[in-house]
């Protein structure tokens, strides 16, 4: 223990200082790791209005030194399987509404893997005819119908409403086509009527608006539907209000909600950077909302991130709002690992040595001690030869360990103030033996 504590800074602190190193690099890598400089985001077709917003998100995520790769996709179901697949799945998502809780064609089991950030923007569900006007999805018997590519988010749509109307897909020739394929399938009389799930401000929805003899179904037993497909809405939308007496008439029409949803494993520090970019993109009114409604957690379709709600009612952390995204993640890891193991280090660079100065000190008290209780049978008288030859031989044997005794520094003093008083015991040993 002497010997340990005369190098104490080597066999003792140097190790602590080592220890509370490796430790904290532990726990930054593996416990609370720094999040990931590559996302991707899966959207839909290039020319849809996902796309576009991704496009949006990944300049502001540029901005905050994240690479977002936006990749295109058929739709919402390709998106969800993205998101769940196990191999180099993508991180973030728009969905559209109907594939989770308030739809019934996805896997309950895989729900929990997909979280949802926010409802971000609000879809119609246009159909449109051409050159016939329609109130009932009865009368599309026997159309050729676009509903878009397996697995979007038209198609499903399309396929449920066809469904309640009880009208199966060999009743009418389907089509896969979609957004500005379909306006040009409607132009060449190649379609006879179109389903598509876009916002108004969608290019497909406004170019199909500004064709010659298309008509805006106008659906009746909208509230039997919205029953039916709790994800679905029925809105009004009055006359004039898409341009120049468009619609010429109100008309009831469904819509859905957008959503932007991410893989639970992602790291909770991105959860909140995307809600926090969605909240700059999506800021703005429509037609469907006014500004400030979105992003909101209002008729989500999955299980919401608990960073997506702590976000939107508290804000980001203080750290995040003064700092810059990587600072305030080094600086959150600093104060959250770093500090509390360097205070550790400290406490324990301080306590093991005076543990061991305490451990070399009551060594040196005991053999004071021990001389105490020698100097007091001295004061005997009728001690014999024998006993105080005993005594001599236990003051010999402290000497000799005190000589073998590797004294710190800071306790040489009273080291070789024992020395002294040994020596003092054993003079007066000497005297009586000579009486």
């Amino acid at each position: 223990m002497a010997r340990l504590y005369q190098r104490k800074w080597l066999l003792i602190r140097l190790p602590v200082v080592v220890l509370a190193v490796v430790t904290a690099v532990c726990l930054w890598v593996f416990l609370y790791p720094m999040p990931p400089t590559h996302l991707s985001i899966t959207t839909a077709a290039t020319d849809g209005a996902y796309y576009r917003h991704a496009l949006r998100y990944a300049e502001r995520f540029a901005a905050h030194g994240i690479t977002l790769e936006v990749q295109s996709s058929a739709g919402s179901q390709q998106n969800q399987d993205r998101l769940r697949q196990d191999r180099s799945p993508s991180d973030l998502a728009f969905m559209q509404g109907g594939f989770g809780y308030l739809g019934t064609s996805t896997e309950r089991r895989d729900r929990s893997r997909i979280q949802t950030l926010a409802n971000v923007d609000v879809e119609g569900v246009w159909i449109f005819t051409r050159n016939r006007e329609i109130d009932s999805l009865g009368q599309l018997q026997g159309l050729r119908f676009g509903i878009g590519p397996e697995g979007s988010g038209s198609r499903n749509v399309a396929l449920k409403l066809l469904e309640q109307a009880r009208m199966a897909t060999k009743d009418l020739t389907l089509s896969t086509l979609t957004g500005n394929a379909a306006v040009q399938a409607m132009r060449q009389n190649q379609l006879d009527a179109v389903l598509m799930v876009a916002p108004p401000e969608s290019f497909a929805i406004q170019n199909m608006l500004g064709l010659p003899g298309i008509q805006l179904a106008n659906l009746r037993k909208s509230a039997a539907m919205t029953e039916r497909n709790p994800f679905l809405e029925a809105r009004l939308l009055p006359q004039g209000t898409l341009g120049t007496n468009l619609p010429p008439r109100d008309i009831t029409l469904l819509t859905t909600s957008a959503s932007l949803v991410a893989r639970e494993a992602l790291h909770p520090a991105l959860k909140r950077l995307a809600l926090s970019v969605a909240m700059e993109v999506h800021t703005g009114g429509g037609l469907f909302f006014r500004a400030g409604d979105f992003p909101s957690l209002r008729r989500i379709d999955f299980p919401t991130a608990p960073q997506a709600r702590e976000t939107l009612v508290h804000g980001l952390p203080l750290v995040e709002r003064v700092l810059p995204f990587w600072w305030a993640q080094v600086v959150e890891r600093l104060v959250l690992l770093v500090l509390p193991v360097m205070l550790v280090a400290l406490w324990l660079m301080r306590l093991i040595p005076r543990y061991m100065r305490w451990m070399v000190e009551s060594r040196l008290n005991r053999w004071y001690g021990e001389l105490k209780f020698i100097e007091n049978d001295l004061s005997n008288e009728s001690l014999s030869g024998l006993d105080l030859t005993r005594f001599l031989l236990r003051l010999n044997g402290m000497d000799k360990a005190l000589l073998a005794f590797a004294c710190p520094r800071e306790l040489m003093a009273r080291s070789y103030t024992l020395h002294q008083h040994i020596e003092f015991v054993r003079q007066r040993l000497y005297r009586m033996r000579g009486r």
